[in-house]
């Protein structure tokens, strides 16, 4: 058996510099997402290492042809959830779920709690939001609150862009009917 070929130093720092940039560039992004999922800031900061340590164990395999970072990290950040939800379900036993948990510093805890209030700030409209079918609130959610172009959306969803395009204005219709935003 032939050992496992690594890239050379020069190629590695490369890759480093760029997975940098990439995370400069999302890391608020990916976190707003999770906050507006989860009010615990511990659950945030846990969701969104595991987005970033899924990005960098896969990151060589990224190719930007197919779709940007940006796409690409919120369909890991997706997935993470899901599994997080998956697994949350599964737990009946609290003190299980504090047992693998690090302590935040003082002034991380706040500035997700910042970040999770800064979310959590248009209750109304989010709690109707959060009455719409998963796929439409995650379509909504990707293109008006985390700005990610509809076809970015699309890729990060595994959905075509014309399925999403109609999605996106049926889900925007609606939440203007249900909150009295209509034009």
């Amino acid at each position: 058996m032939e050992p496992p070929q690594h890239p050379p130093p020069r190629e590695r720092s490369r890759a480093a510099e760029e997975f940098e940039k990439v995370y400069r560039a999302h890391v608020g992004p990916i976190t707003a997402y999770f906050a507006r999922r989860s009010s615990d800031p511990q659950t945030v900061a846990d969701l969104t290492a595991d987005t970033f340590v899924r990005a960098i164990t896969s990151f060589a395999g990224f190719d930007p042809v197919r779709g940007s970072a940006r796409a690409w990290l919120f369909g890991i950040a997706s997935r993470v959830f899901a599994g997080h939800c998956e697994a949350h379900s599964r737990r009946g036993d609290s003190t299980r779920r504090i047992a693998g948990q690090r302590v935040l510093d003082a002034d991380v805890l706040e500035d997700l709690v910042d970040r999770i209030d800064a979310q959590q700030a248009g209750g109304a409209l989010l709690a109707r939001l959060a009455e719409l079918p998963r796929l439409d609130r995650e379509v909504v959610e990707l293109v008006d609150l985390d700005g990610l172009s509809p076809k970015e959306a699309a890729e990060a969803l595994g959905v075509s862009a014309g399925a999403l395009r109609i999605r996106l204005f049926r889900a925007r219709t609606t939440l203007r009917k249900t909150t009295g935003m209509e034009r």
